[in-house]
């Protein structure tokens, strides 16, 4: 196994300095706050009942964190949109925020230009594209952001910023002193997984290097369950590795039967559980009878309880966990993790169909 704490791996393995980045997380968190508290609307977009979040990939996520924290606290219905179409429900009391990292993601693009056909309230979120030029054309608020990255490694100002708007409208319940207690959590989590830290010291090695050479699944409740989705994608792109992600209640009605075959599996699988701080009573049974099972089928697993005092906290605090664990893999895999060369092929092969039709 590669020496992760071998500073001339990161020169050689990360190029373009994915860590940087993933470091850079507060910071993004924090200007993103501030720039998108900053940006006035229309006063009629408080009149709405529901919001549909248009995105793709590292451009959604920060909406499906969104509508996992908004589950308790939010005034309105929240949806996150990966589609061509937009729905058909959409209507005068809908705020449609379109999330589109390069502006040019088409699904996004196609669903929010049906929206213009709409009444609904709008907004744009992106570094510019398609997707800037038409709603600057069309009058839509335009939340435009300068971050060279990766589309998921600006994941702090896609998820700030349409926190910062909907709480700006009222639409969600949110203590300002949570968003400042999640920043300086981030801080001190960042100074704890740095790649400076030896692997002795440092828990997202250390996970990295158990899950290496591993099929991992990433099980997760409550609002977690969505940063479950965000762990799978992060060590599918950045660590090209397999990854599923499964959520309680429901694994524990069909996932937990799977366990059994194919049976060369079982030494070959791991099981990340990301536990919440607060959980109904049933589910947190649920995490314990679930670790009895997968000891049973001989399958390793580990436990990462969220850190954090606020819901906020412990959602991003696991998510940056996520982040540096991924990137490990990807040195320990002896990968780059920037390029993700096989999503490049798609986007090429699915423009020359779009050039011969």
């Amino acid at each position: 196994m590669l020496d992760l704490d071998a500073l001339n791996n990161y020169e050689r393995l990360d190029p373009s300095d994915m860590i940087s980045r993933i470091g850079d997380m507060p910071q993004q968190c924090r200007k993103a706050w501030a720039t998108a508290s900053s940006l006035p609307l229309p006063p009629d977009y408080t009149d709405v009942d529901k919001i549909v979040i248009l995105g793709m990939g590292g451009s959604a996520i920060g909406g499906d964190m969104v509508a996992s924290l908004a589950c308790d606290e939010a005034r309105t219905l929240i949806l996150v949109h990966r589609d061509y179409d937009l729905p058909r429900w959409v209507d005068d009391r809908t705020l449609v925020i379109a999330s589109s990292y390069s502006g040019n993601t088409e699904e996004t693009l196609s669903a929010f230009e049906q929206s213009l056909e709409t009444p609904a309230k709008k907004l744009a979120i992106t570094t510019g594209g398609r997707l800037g030029d038409i709603a600057a054309k069309n009058g839509v608020p335009l939340f435009l952001f300068h971050y060279k990255a990766e589309p998921r490694a600006a994941f702090g100002y896609s998820f700030f910023s349409i926190l910062a708007f909907i709480r700006g409208l009222n639409l969600i319940l949110l203590d300002t002193e949570d968003v400042d207690e999640t920043i300086n959590l981030l801080e001190e989590m960042t100074s704890k997984w740095d790649k400076s830290i030896l692997l002795g010291s440092n828990p997202a090695k250390q996970l990295a290097a158990e899950i290496y050479d591993r099929v991992v699944a990433v099980y997760g409740a409550g609002a977690l369950s969505k940063v479950a989705d965000r762990w799978k994608a992060q060590i599918n792109e950045c660590s090209k590795s397999w990854a599923s992600t499964e959520h309680f209640p429901e694994l524990n009605h069909n996932a937990v039967v799977g366990y059994e075959f194919p049976r060369r599996l079982g030494g070959a699988a791991f099981v990340v559980m990301l536990r919440p701080n607060t959980l109904h009573p049933r589910v947190k049974v649920r995490y314990d009878v679930t670790c009895e099972l997968l000891d049973k089928a001989g399958v390793p697993h580990k436990m990462v309880e969220a850190e954090g005092k606020s819901l906020l906290g412990q959602l991003m605090s696991t998510v940056l966990y996520g982040d540096y664990v991924s990137y490990y893999l990807a040195i320990l895999n002896e990968v780059d993790p920037s390029p993700v060369e096989p999503i490049d092929y798609l986007k090429n092969r699915l423009a020359e169909f779009q050039e011969s039709t």
